[in-house]
C-alpha cells in the first residue's frame, strides 16, 4: 500500500509502535538493519539515517565509508512477533550518498533501474516466487541438527507432515505484514516444505522474498526448529530450489496469454533472451558452491533449454491462461540476492525483445530418463560456482547492467569462496560450516 510520510508519521503514533528498523540488503542479499526510536522517523524521512558502509561486505572502502538510509513509506510493516506493547515497525531503505544521490551500490536502486527500463518500452515485469525450504530439529543445546522435522514426501499431510502448523503460522505472519501467500505445501524432500506467492511488481517481489526469508527463520525458531534455505543441505535428497514465475505486459497486457493476444513473438524474444543470457548471470541465480549440487537431479534442470511444461527443463510455460500465463524459471535457489536476480533476468529478457531474439524449439526430453539421446549435445548451467565465476566476470552483458565496484566486490568474494572450497579436505562439512547455520 502506497502511504504519504505523514500518514506514516500518524500511523506511528497512533498505534503505539516505540522502534522502527530501516532494513536493506548487502550485495550477496543479507538483509541487515538498524533501529531507531520512532521520534527519530522525521529525521530519517527527511535527512537519513547514517551508518558505516564499509563495515557492510561489498559496500564501501573504509576511506569513503558513509551512506545514508532513506526509509520508503509504502514498505511500512508492523512486525507481528514483536512485543504490542512499544511495537516495532520496519521499513525498506534507499541508500544514498551525503549529498543525497543513490549509492549505485544499492541493489534496490539496480532494480529499480531496470523496472524504469522496462517501463520506457511500456513493460511491466510482474513475479511470483515458490521458495523451498527445510525444515531440521535443534539438539538439546539449541544447535541445528541434519535431522528433519518430518519424514514426509510431496502433498502429504498430518501427521507424517509435522510442518503443517509451522506453515500456517508463517502464512499468518506474512498476511498480517501485508504479504498474501498463494499456497503452501510439503514438499518431496524429508522436511521439506514450500510456500508460494502471488504475483507482484518485481520490486515487490524481491522485497517480499526477503522478508519470507526473515520469516520463516524467525517462525521456525519461536517452534524449536532451524529453517534452511540452503540449496542442497540432504545429499541423497531434494534441493531446494526458487522457482521464479514471471509474466511480462504491455499497455495491461500479458504478452504471455499468446492465444488470445497473438502477442507470442514478444514472449518468445523475452525467453530467448533469458536462454542467450542465463549462463553468464548463474553465479547470481546460484551464489554458493552448494547451488551447484542440485543440478541434474530431484526435479532441478541441467540444460539450457525450454518446454512447456515439462519439469526437467530450465525453463517452462506452465498451463495457465489469462492473467495466470507466464514463464517459469527453475534454475535459481533461495539464497540468490532477489534485487539483483530479477534485475538481470528483466534486461535479459528485454534484449532478447529488442533484438528480436528467435525462440529455439522447445526440448520435450525428460532429462531424468535414464534413455535419453545421448548423442544430442544440450548446452549446460555452469556446473560449479568456478565456472559460474568465468562466465560472469567476462561478460559484457553483466559489466553493461551492474556498477564496476559492485560486480567486482562479488566476484572477488565468490572467488575466495570457491578457494575456501577447493581447499577443503571434507568439501560437505566446509558446506555446513560455511551455509548451513547461516542459509
Amino acid at each position: 500500500m502506497d502511504y504519504t510520510i505523514n500518514e506514516v508519521i500518524q500511523f506511528i503514533r497512533e498505534n503505539d509502535i516505540k522502534f522502527i528498523r530501516l532494513c536493506f540488503c548487502d550485495i550477496f542479499g543479507t538483509l541487515k538493519n538498524i533501529s531507531i526510536i520512532s521520534d527519530e522517523l522525521p529525521r530519517a524521512f527527511d535527512s537519513g539515517i547514517s551508518f558505516d558502509a564499509s563495515s557492510i561486505n561489498g559496500f564501501l572502502n573504509i576511506e569513503e565509508s558513509d551512506l545514508f538510509l532513506y526509509p520508503d513509506p509504502s514498505t511500512l510493516s508492523i512486525l507481528p512477533w514483536r512485543p504490542q506493547q512499544g511495537r516495532v515497525a520496519r521499513f525498506f531503505c534507499d541508500i544514498k550518498y551525503y549529498d543525497g544521490t543513490p549509492f549505485e551500490g544499492d541493489c534496490r536502486f539496480i532494480l529499480k533501474n531496470a523496472i524504469s527500463t522496462a517501463a520506457k518500452f511500456d513493460y511491466k515485469v510482474e513475479i511470483g516466487s515458490e521458495c523451498e525450504f527445510y525444515l531440521f530439529e535443534l539438539d538439546e543445546n539449541g544447535i541445528p541438527t541434519k535431522k528433519p522435522h518430518d519424514y514426509a514426501g510431496y502433498f502429504d499431510m498430518a501427521p507424517l507432515d509435522k510442518g503443517e502448523n509451522v506453515r500456517r503460522e508463517i502464512c499468518l505472519t506474512l498476511e498480517q505484514m501485508g504479504i498474501i501467500p498463494e499456497s503452501s505445501h510439503h514438499e518431496q524432500g524429508p522436511g521439506q516444505n514450500e510456500i508460494d506467492f502471488k504475483y507482484s511488481d518485481s520490486l515487490s517481489a524481491a522485497e517480499n522474498l526477503v522478508t519470507f526469508r526473515t520469516v520463516v527463520k524467525t517462525i521456525a525458531q519461536l517452534n524449536g526448529l532451524h529453517a534452511s534455505f540452503m540449496p542442497k543441505p540432504l545429499k541423497n535428497n531434494d534441493g531446494s530450489g526458487l522457482h521464479i514465475n514471471m509474466s511480462i505486459l504491455k499497455n495491461g497486457i500479458n504478452l504471455f496469454d499468446n492465444l488470445q493476444h497473438g502477442s507470442a513473438k514478444e514472449s518468445d524474444s523475452f525467453i530467448a533472451g533469458i536462454l542467450n543470457r542465463i549462463g553468464e548471470i548463474t553465479v547470481f541465480l546460484n551464489p554458493l558452491t552448494n547451488s551447484y549440487e542440485r543440478f541434474g537431479s530431484h526435479s532441478a534442470p541441467k540444460y539450457i533449454t525450454w518446454s512447456s511444461q515439462n519439469r526437467s527443463q530450465l525453463i517452462r510455460i506452465p498451463a495457465a491462461n489469462g492473467k495466470y500465463s507466464r514463464m517459469e524459471i527453475r534454475s535459481s535457489d533461495p539464497c540468490c540476492n532477489p534485487y539483483l536476480t530479477f534485475a538481470l533476468l528483466i534486461y535479459a529478457g528485454l534484449e532478447g525483445i529488442k533484438t528480436n531474439l528467435e525462440l529455439c524449439e522447445p526440448e520435450n526430453t525428460n532429462f531424468y530418463d535414464l534413455n535419453i539421446n545421448k548423442n544430442k549435445i544440450y548446452e549446460m548451467i555452469p556446473d560449479t560456482l568456478k565456472s559460474a565465476i568465468n562466465l560472469a566476470e567476462h561478460s559484457e552483458f553483466v559489466k553493461n547492467h551492474l556498477p564496476n565496484k559492485t560486480l567486482e566486490k562479488y566476484i572477488g568474494a565468490k572467488h575466495n569462496e570457491w578457494n575456501d572450497y577447493s581447499m577443503s579436505e571434507n568439501k560437505e562439512e566446509h558446506e555446513q560450516k560455511t551455509y548451513f547455520y547461516i542459509f
